[in-house]
């Protein structure tokens, strides 16, 4: 019996003189483990043809940094440190703000802009040229007045390549 007490008491000692050490052991395996990959913030920036630039902030976990790069390899790097990385793409398309809630209409000017919503009193996203409105076709200057919603890239295209002809050249 007291052979049997010895050894529990023997077991248990072991036991809690080697459970500290498993759990630096352990700590030390997950610290390492974690000092292996770096997370880092990463800014996304598409450029779109309207001029509009949309930024998407992402947090990525690297594992590996030829995933990585192979992941962004669509993207071109525009700025680089420890903390983030920053890319750019072109986009072969208008923004989605234009696409929602973009028109096509005249400033007081003649000047051929996109608003933010129906011309009246909305804000100006973009501007071109100056329109010869004393050339343009009566309705074709109303509609300008009104809006022309703008809901395509092609519909973009088209629109601006329509009033080119119309514009003021100033040499």
């Amino acid at each position: 019996m007291k052979d049997l007490r010895k050894q529990l008491f023997f077991g248990v000692f072991i036991l809690f003189l080697l459970l500290p050490i498993g759990a630096v052991f352990a700590y030390n395996i997950s610290t390492t483990t974690m000092d292996n990959t770096n997370t880092i913030e990463v800014i996304l920036q598409r450029h779109y043809l309207d001029g509009e630039v949309s930024e998407e902030t992402v947090l990525e976990t690297i594992w590996s940094m030829e995933d990585f790069w192979a992941y962004y390899e669509d993207w071109q790097l525009v700025d680089q440190s420890q903390e983030k990385i920053i890319f750019k793409k072109d986009m072969n398309d208008i923004s989605p703000l234009l696409k929602v809630n973009g028109y096509f209409g005249l400033s007081e000017d003649g000047t051929l802009n996109i608003y933010n919503g129906k011309p009246t009193e909305n804000e100006v996203i973009q501007s071109f040229f100056q329109v010869n409105t004393s050339r343009l076709k009566s309705q074709i200057h109303r509609e300008l007045l009104e809006g022309i919603p703008v809901t395509t890239k092609d519909n973009y295209l088209q629109v601006l390549q329509m009033f080119e002809e119309y514009a003021i050249n100033e040499l």
